[in-house]
């Protein structure tokens, strides 16, 4: 799709909150060749300001480092620069950023931060051993406990059991989290969680603290569903209603998961596309960390009405579509990989598909997260042909890596793909074994839109998401009902194809024309892109004055868009009911008006 774009390169870096992530950084090495030293920079009395020098005293390289300390009680660090950090009760802790964690021998960095009380640290650890540079033998922290299983559930209250951690010096106490927050603390290795809401999910995960304060990561979560209340949705029919939800919509478009509530969208819909994870080095990555899973959201902001708080093992997006599922169980969430901008990685992931379903199955399924996704959709624009780059892998290897993916996944997970609308003779529908790769897939998303564009700047215009030909059209075969008819000639079931609505116009300026089919200077001015804006915008912007092949086209003083509207929605979900197909889709929840009217549109009429 052409509207996929990242948020700026090094935007979250700039936003990254004190707090930062425990255990993602690659394992510290030995400290016995580094020393950490702390000064106390300033005092007011009621606080001070702190600073710690980390010293590589050896004679090689130290790639990463992590310094720990205790406080005594009503002291605390209130901020913090160039390091991570964190606490668990008065133990501290801070790990290098990006940028400084490599120190050449006899080279030394610093960090500060700023402190209220009036204490001074002790126990000073540098990469788990003294911070004078001497060997503190065998002091890790503990492993992750066993994933919960959850007995006697009832309509406020549920038992919760796992296996203990391991940890040299011992476990002290685990810390139950229920959705990210922590509920209790006990010594024992189960816990009854009370007070909870009759006919409400929630996710459960434990995590061990030994007796040196050291916390470990988190466990596997277990997913428990309270008995009565009757608050599930009811059911929605066999039909897929699906809408992405953008990573990066929270900066500049400033659209939450909470937004879904809101708009009145979230009941109404079945599954959600979380996208872009990133393909590289024939790997699944994260595609913006802070947006994922490390912005701390206000109360206002939040699904669930509390704010997050720095120490919590899980923020971001990801927390937030927890919340959402909790409160609608019935939503389906799949973490969506590629894009238009990403998509250039999947040629060194169709080298080794087998690695590449591995290294997705390890990121989606991730114990932090894996209660959040339901399973995985590639977005590979275009197999065997060309996007924003060209691939040259061969027909198969769309195939081969469907199949890759589903061997690792499993029965128990969704496993979809999004793909070309391509339906001109020899086009890139034609171009990859798509009818082979459908055994593994539970549905295409058809991506039937941006067939016509300001990418044209002379025009013709024309409608980007047409229905079926017209009298005029640009170039044969660029229509939804060609694309379908292509997908189902080569065997793949009906049932199995979604189609794709767009929530946003494309448009050209310099236009005289009303019909389609007119000359143009270039594309018309958009909020965020030349030549396309949000259908919330243009519904009153540029209201529409005709219709063609099944799409709205408004044509106001020199501007010319077409985009989908209630009324045309509506006659493309009948189309679609008798095509038999498995449901629709759209592309993307941000473009909507903020009572959801496109998303009713879909859900009333398919």
């Amino acid at each position: 799709m052409r509207l996929r774009h990242r948020a700026a390169a090094g935007f979250a870096t700039l936003l990254l909150p004190l707090a930062g992530l425990v255990g993602l950084a690659s394992p510290a090495q030995a400290a016995t060749n580094a020393t950490a030293s702390f000064t106390k920079s300033s005092d007011w009395g009621n606080g001070f300001g702190g600073q710690w020098t980390i010293k590589n005293t050896g004679s090689s390289s130290i790639s990463s480092w992590t310094v720990e300390w205790d406080f005594p009680s009503g002291t605390s660090v209130t901020s913090a620069w160039d390091a991570d950090v964190t606490s668990s009760g008065n133990h501290w802790t801070a790990k290098n950023r990006s940028y400084n964690g490599t120190l050449a021998p006899g080279a030394s960095v610093s960090f500060g931060f700023n402190g209220a009380g009036s204490g001074s640290p002790s126990n000073c650890k540098l990469n788990g051993d003294s911070c004078d540079g001497t060997t503190v033998p065998g002091d890790a922290a503990p492993s992750a406990p066993g994933t919960p299983t959850a007995s006697s559930v009832t309509d406020t209250s549920v038992k919760l059991s796992w296996s203990a951690a391991t940890d040299d010096k011992g476990v002290k106490n685990y810390d139950v989290l229920r959705d990210g927050t922590k509920v209790g603390t006990v010594t024992t290795t189960s816990y009854t969680d009370s007070g909870l809401t009759a006919g409400t999910d929630y996710s459960y995960t434990v995590q061990a603290r030994d007796t040196a304060d050291q916390t470990g990561p988190v466990s596997g979560a277990v997913k428990v569903h309270t008995t009565g209340g009757g608050t599930t949705p009811p059911p929605t029919g066999d039909k897929v209603k699906l809408g992405y939800f953008t990573e990066w919509g929270i900066y500049g478009r400033n659209y939450n998961v909470k937004n879904l509530v809101t708009s009145g969208s979230a009941s109404k819909i079945t599954h959600i596309n979380y996208a872009f994870g990133n393909v590289t080095g024939g790997k699944c990555a994260i595609g913006d960390s802070y947006a994922d899973y490390d912005k701390a959201f206000t109360a206002d902001q939040s699904v669930s009405g509390t704010a997050d708080t720095w120490d919590q093992p899980l923020r971001g997006n990801f927390n937030q579509l927890r919340q959402l599922k909790a409160k609608y169980p019935n939503i389906k969430v799949l973490w969506s990989f590629g894009g238009w901008t990403w998509s250039g990685g999947f040629g060194d992931a169709a080298k080794n598909p087998a690695a590449f379903a591995q290294s997705c199955y390890d990121l989606v399924e991730d114990p932090r997260w894996a209660d959040v996704f339901d399973g995985i959709d590639i977005d590979w624009e275009y197999p065997n042909a060309c996007g924003l780059t060209c691939d040259t892998s061969g027909a198969a290897a769309y195939k081969n890596l469907m199949a890759a993916l589903r061997a690792k996944f499993g029965s128990n997970n969704l496993v979809t793909s999004a793909t070309t609308a391509d339906g001109s003779a020899g086009g890139k529908i034609e171009a990859a074994d798509y009818a082979g790769a459908a055994q593994y897939v539970d549905w295409y998303n058809v991506m039937t839109y941006d067939f016509f564009g300001a990418w044209d700047a002379k025009g013709p215009t024309a409608p980007h998401s047409p229905l079926t030909s017209y009298s005029g059209i640009p170039k044969e075969g660029f229509t939804t009902a060609d694309a379908l008819a292509k997908f189902k000639a080569i065997g793949v079931p009906a049932k199995k194809l979604l189609i794709g609505i767009g929530f946003y116009g494309r448009g050209w300026t310099g236009v005289t024309q009303d019909a389609p089919g007119g000359t143009a200077t270039g594309p018309a001015a958009g909020t965020y892109e030349q030549g396309i804006e949000d259908y919330k915008v243009l519904k009153s912007s540029c209201p529409a004055t005709g219709t063609v092949a099944g799409t709205a086209y408004a044509h106001c003083g020199s501007n010319w868009w077409s985009y989908d509207t209630p009324a045309t929605i509506k006659s493309k979900m009948a189309w679609a009911n008798t095509q038999g197909l498995g449901g629709a889709f759209f592309w993307e929840f941000s473009g909507d008006t903020s009572n959801g009217e496109l998303v009713s549109a879909i859900s009333d009429n398919l």
